[in-house]
């Protein structure tokens, strides 16, 4: 058994079997069919079970187990929105901002390298901050916490504003900001991303108190900004493989994004189930 709804297995399957239909697959060719493919992937993304074990329960071999949820992510991650129709649907649906964040996803220990600000050479998927290996995944949530983008995959050692900058966010963000009327909350990490985006004043290098105006404007700022940020936890309490995954770190962005779909076909077509 397995807590997901059955309009969700079968959505997967339509996308499965369209999948097929594109590829050729001819009928009666496959080791399971698009349903319970689907029942595979999603038991997978619901409880991070082992795959030899999840595919010895359906009958199939390992290899084949790994590439049937493979595919079901790839056909996941296809149905996400690109940033900028994600932005202009939150304006037309009458939000008046968003919030960014970030998150370490984590993962196992990867021996790619690269060269730090000093000229040192360092893990590139190894988080100081976090003291744990794992990809950067940016995102952008509703007022409500409900996430409506996430990015690809960045490597750990790299700082938030360091992502959001290259990989387009904060200019999308800024852009929303002056087309859209859709400014953008996030915290202290992301200062001087852009006029768009609203941080928090830091405090006085001097030690000094915050002038009274400046402690309010972050006191609003905090609490328009804290249930955005649970947009992750809704993402990794649904979805117990993204708390850990063992599948290449370049690969949990689309991991990250194919479930931020599950929850979406929950969050519309599901609610009383959310």
């Amino acid at each position: 058994m397995v807590d997901v709804p059955r309009e969700l297995v079968q959505h997967l399957g339509r996308l499965l079997a369209a999948e097929r239909r594109a590829k050729g697959t001819r009928r009666g060719t496959r080791a399971l069919t698009c349903f319970y493919q689907a029942l595979l992937v999603l038991i997978w993304f619901r409880k991070g079970e082992d795959l030899a074990l999840l595919g010895a329960g359906f009958g199939i071999s390992r290899a084949t187990a790994y590439r049937y949820r493979d595919e079901g992510i790839a056909v996941l991650a296809a149905q996400a929105s690109d940033l900028h129709t994600a932005l202009r649907r939150a304006a037309d649906d009458g939000w008046s901002h968003v919030i960014l964040d970030g998150k370490l996803f984590d993962c196992d220990r990867l021996t790619e390298t690269t060269l730090s600000v000093k000229g040192e050479t360092i893990d590139a998927w190894y988080s100081g901050k976090h003291r744990d290996f794992g990809a950067n995944i940016q995102a952008i949530m509703r007022p409500d916490g409900l996430p409506i983008w996430t990015s690809q995959a960045m490597p750990a050692h790299l700082h938030d504003t360091s992502c959001a900058r290259e990989l387009g966010v904060t200019a999308a963000l800024n852009w929303s900001a002056a087309e859209l009327d859709l400014p953008t909350l996030a915290d202290s990490g992301y200062e001087s991303a852009g006029h768009g985006i609203k941080t928090p004043i830091k405090q006085p290098a001097d030690g000094s108190r915050l002038a009274p105006d400046n402690r309010a404007y972050n006191r609003l700022l905090r609490g328009l900004r804290w249930q955005g940020e649970r947009g992750f936890a809704i993402l990794t309490g649904r979805w117990k493989t993204l708390r850990h995954t063992t599948a290449s770190p370049r690969r949990i962005g689309e991991i990250v994004a194919a479930a931020l779909h599950l929850t979406h076909f929950e969050y519309r077509y599901l609610p009383e189930s959310c």
